[in-house]
């Protein structure tokens, strides 16, 4: 039998989505954050947004989640990358964070990678 283990989200940013990122897999297991644009409730798909950088998401496995324009959703799953290179993110977690500090969130991604960096060089070591 087949095991398939589930990736944790790695943390990114929307601007960092794009086709030329190392971050830009197809299947790939990101945690992004935004603040919702727009919703269909018919195909199940929102669209965040953060400054001028947009994401589709595909939320239809998400249970017990309201969606409101303008509020600040954080989202876990798989990137699906379609041949026209437009991605849309299959959820498979999704949360409210109205009150997060978007500008100090980045600026703590940063701070974690650079932790992480110095922790695998040292390691190397």
């Amino acid at each position: 039998m087949a095991s398939s283990t589930l990736k944790p989200g790695v943390p990114v940013t929307l601007q960092e989505l794009e086709p030329s990122s190392e971050m830009f897999k197809q299947g790939a297991s990101l945690r992004v954050t935004g603040i919702l644009h727009s919703y269909d409730v018919d195909s199940a798909v929102a669209v965040i947004q953060d400054g001028s950088a947009k994401l589709k998401v595909d939320t239809q496995h998400l249970r017990d989640i309201s969606f409101r324009c303008s509020s600040t959703y954080q989202f876990i799953g798989e990137l699906l990358i379609q041949q026209n290179s437009d991605a849309i993110l299959q959820a498979r977690v999704g949360r409210n964070v109205d009150g997060l500090d978007l500008n100090l969130y980045q600026q703590s991604l940063i701070i974690r990678r650079q932790h992480e960096a110095k922790l695998l060089s040292s390691r190397r070591a």
